[in-house]
């Protein structure tokens, strides 16, 4: 099919969901609801193929100015000047227009549930967790999302076994699913005396946050047992059995909750952590690229699978699946990530551009 024809086709399609929409007998309920957010979303790239068809106008009309032999020398030379720009924007639309014509990731507008690990390097890389925490917190305020910790396990010394936290804002999810992999560090610690640097790792995994309509989960697959919450050492920090603990018997997916005093609201945390793993599980089995993706980004933790390197003693973060190399460390680690971040959206609509064409 060619570009025209999807114009076409897509033309087609919003004036027929505009007809419905002015029906008596479509108004209100769940499909008026969708039917006017596909209107919504179809305008927008009505308007851009508009803008782009007039831009292929321009361009045609000033292309037959400049070969015009017998016209004006000097409205021929305005022509040749504006026709250069014209092109220019002409190309610019045309893959604002490609862009928007790509399958969405329906999960791109969701909010997110951050999880990070320490993997390989023991207390180094539970300290380098710590790290990667704050700094996931600190993008969240720089972009003015909500980020609320759901919960942590730390070490007593400032380090993270592992911490996870909702992130909640808009386009959370399209912005942070790159950052699900392995990201190794490289540095001194403070009590090696002989300066040598150690590399450790810690893994990130970032999914999509799922509301109730897009997971049930049924009580008979769900065991919930609670227990007293403990704190580094194990020692017991709760004198009541607070702490939760859910396993869904259809996956053997776990997981445990206990940073609240109240046992309903770890419940409650611990739902939305599970709705999240169940819906990332489901969108791996629709999709088995995306799933055999994921497995190699988030992998085990391990130093051999990176997806980032961060390198102390010469200030750099080195993103692996692009090249990118940024001299800032201390900045991205402070929250500033949007360089990272945009270069792997643009690598991805790249690779999806040259997959539709």
């Amino acid at each position: 099919m060619t570009l025209e024809e999807k114009f076409d086709r897509l033309l087609d399609r919003y004036g027929e969901i505009g007809a419905q929409l002015s029906l008596p007998e479509t108004a209100g309920g769940e499909e008026f609801a969708r039917l006017s957010k596909e209107y919504s979303d179809l305008g927008t790239v009505v308007a851009a193929v508009e803008a782009y068809r007039r831009a292929i106008a321009e361009v045609a009309e000033l292309e037959a100015m400049v070969e015009d032999e017998c016209g004006d020398p000097e409205l021929r030379q305005m022509a040749r000047e504006e026709l250069h720009e014209a092109r220019h924007r002409l190309a610019d639309l045309e893959r604002q227009v490609r862009l928007l014509l790509i399958p969405k990731d329906e999960a791109d507008e969701k909010n997110a549930i951050l999880e990070v690990r320490a993997g390989t390097g023991g207390e180094e890389a539970a300290l380098f967790a710590a790290v990667l925490f704050r700094m996931y917190q600190r993008y969240a305020e720089i972009k003015g999302w909500r980020f609320e910790i759901l919960g942590s396990n730390d070490t007593g010394i400032g380090g993270l076994k592992e911490a996870s936290a909702a992130i909640a804002g808009r386009g959370v999810f399209a912005r942070l699913k790159f950052e699900s992999g392995v990201h190794r560090v490289q540095r001194v610690p403070e009590t090696e005396a002989s300066g040598r640097i150690h590399t450790s790792a810690a893994t990130v995994a970032v999914l999509p946050e799922a509301e109730e309509v897009d997971i049930k989960i049924e009580e008979k697959d769900l065991r919930v047992d609670v227990f007293r919450s403990s704190g580094p050492g194990g020692q017991s920090v709760n004198t009541t059995d607070s702490a939760v603990r859910l396993t869904h018997i259809p996956t053997g997916i776990v997981v445990s909750q206990q940073d609240e005093k109240s046992q309903h609201k770890n419940r409650a945390k611990g739902m939305k952590i599970l709705r999240a793993r169940l819906y990332d599980l489901e969108r791996g089995r629709a999709d088995a690229e995306r799933a055999a993706s994921r497995k190699s980004q988030v992998g085990t933790g391990d130093r051999s699978q990176r997806i980032r390197t961060y390198n102390f003693p010469q200030s750099r973060v080195t993103d692996h699946r692009i090249g990118l190399t940024l001299h800032k460390l201390e900045q991205v680690l402070d929250g500033d990530l949007d360089e990272i971040v945009d270069a792997l959206i643009a690598e991805d609509q790249a690779a999806r551009l040259a997959e539709a064409d």
